[in-house]
């Protein structure tokens, strides 16, 4: 499936400058993380979520704060794409007590109820079954709110796919899985782990609609999530989307970029960077001037340096809060 900025008419032209500023409101915050991950001003691991925005934003840009989003170590877009402020991702992997997980919990454990971030975790899989967990308790509620988990094709072969689409499928559950297939769990090619790479052909398996997307393509993910939660606010139950798309740094920060890949092949992918093209449609089909995306450019600048200085000049979590948030007394 692709949508192209010509083929999508539909599409507004505030909608699309739309999706590119919050592509870029996760480039750029995390090229400053990588920056200072480098610097030594960032504890613990950093995972970076650079050429998968189009994922993250053409997914949630269909979310409101009552619907819920559980995601993984490479969190940072999920979380930025869903509403916590790019100061509020920045403070929490400087371990500051302003990050939305107050300092706790940084690159791989970020929260914010608030916005419907209902956490990103370190372990593969996991997130899978609590958002199966968190749309049963939507349909029980009888909202018409979603769940949504985005996960790996390290995940794939996790017992927790099989048990929570399963589960969603023959409860009906309003439940979004999108699996971020970027072609290698850490170091290992997906094609080495699995003898089926069609992830979205194992949605038959469990009587849902599956779809492949180019996910770098903004507007084709738009496209695909669109259907997926009408289908489950309608309450016809879950779809899995495979976003077909590629991270162009390393696994984590620190870890090498090439060995176990090719320089050609991250220039490839490279080439068919998520905001470049959509940028170039919308200029070329006349919806939009390159001065309209300058200033976007800009703007985000300012908000990017803006975060860096807010967590720079945070404070540290008190150490006599450091039993707080154990547990609820309630």
């Amino acid at each position: 499936m692709s949508a192209t900025v010509t083929e999508s008419s539909t599409i507004s032209k505030d909608l699309l400058l739309t999706l590119y500023r919050e592509m870029l409101n996760i480039r750029r915050t995390e090229e400053q993380l990588a920056r200072s991950y480098q610097g030594g001003n960032i504890p613990g691991a950093c995972h970076t979520y650079i050429g998968q925005e189009a994922v993250a934003v053409g997914v949630c840009a269909h979310l409101t704060h009552n619907d819920v989003v559980f995601s993984t170590h490479r969190g940072h877009g999920h979380a930025l794409a869903k509403g916590v402020s790019p100061r509020e991702v920045m403070a929490e992997l400087f371990g500051r007590a302003t990050g939305c997980s107050r300092g706790r919990g940084g690159s791989m454990h970020l929260f914010s109820p608030e916005v419907g971030l209902m956490g990103t975790t370190g372990i593969v899989g996991p997130n899978i079954l609590q958002a199966t967990g968190a749309g049963y308790s939507k349909k029980l509620l009888k909202t018409d709110h979603v769940a949504v988990a985005f996960f790996g094709d390290g995940a794939m072969n996790n017992g927790a796919f099989h048990e929570g689409l399963n589960m969603a499928a023959i409860w009906d559950l309003p439940v979004i899985y999108v699996c971020e297939n970027n072609m290698y769990a850490t170091e290992v090619p997906f094609a080495y782990a699995t003898r089926n790479v069609d992830v979205a052909e194992r949605a038959q398996t469990y009587g849902m609609p599956g779809i492949q997307v180019d996910g770098n393509d903004v507007l084709a993910v738009h496209e695909a999530a669109a259907a997926a939660v009408a289908r489950a606010r309608s309450g016809a139950g879950p779809s899995l989307i495979e976003a077909r798309t590629y991270r162009t740094r390393p696994h984590a920060e620190g870890m090498r970029d090439a060995g176990y890949r090719t320089a050609e092949e991250i220039d490839e992918w490279k080439a068919r960077d998520p905001m470049a093209m959509l940028r170039k449609g919308v200029v070329e089909r006349g919806i939009a001037e390159d001065t309209e995306f300058d200033a976007i450019d800009a703007e985000i600048k300012a908000i990017v340096a803006d975060a860096l200085d807010f967590a720079t000049n945070s404070p540290y979590p008190d150490p006599s809060t450091a039993t707080s948030f154990i547990f609820s007394s309630r």
